[in-house]
């Protein structure tokens, strides 16, 4: 908020160019929001499909957590009135590699009720493999 207020300020002064200053930090400050968020339902989206390859089945409960991370990564990344998004495929990617080391660690604690370390949960799924079906889910060309 006080960006905002500072940014009127400058533009009452006629400082265009400190005020510009101002919309960059701005549009910085949504850009990490955006991916924070996008990196949050990622960890679920991940998380779920660690399990079902993990223990080779499925519930609805995983599928319907599935399609919802899904479908709000694809709402995040949406520019709401620019054509386009805010993250390109590769963005998307960087942000699931960062966040499957957390979807694994958290997944460690249910696949099989706990039964497995971090480290021996990775050894039973394929990272790749996992990432890549992640990104086809959320990449723009799934979006309906």
């Amino acid at each position: 908020m006080e960006e905002l207020l500072m940014l009127r300020d400058l533009l009452l002064q006629g400082d265009i160019p400190a005020a510009l200053v101002i919309v960059d930090e701005l549009e910085e400050m949504s850009r990490k929001d955006i991916i924070n968020n996008i990196r949050s339902y990622a960890k679920v989206l991940l998380l779920h499909l660690i399990k079902q390859q993990a223990e080779n089945r499925t519930t609805r409960s995983w599928d319907i957590s599935i399609r919802n991370s899904t479908w709000e990564i694809q709402e995040l990344n949406k520019r709401p009135k620019a054509a386009g998004y805010y993250l390109p495929l590769i963005e998307l990617r960087s942000i699931l590699e960062v966040a499957y080391p957390r979807a694994v660690d958290a997944a460690s604690l249910e696949v099989r009720e706990g039964q497995y370390q971090p480290e021996e949960l990775e050894t039973m799924v394929n990272r790749e493999e996992t990432i890549d079906r992640a990104l086809a889910l959320i990449s723009p060309e799934a979006y309906n």
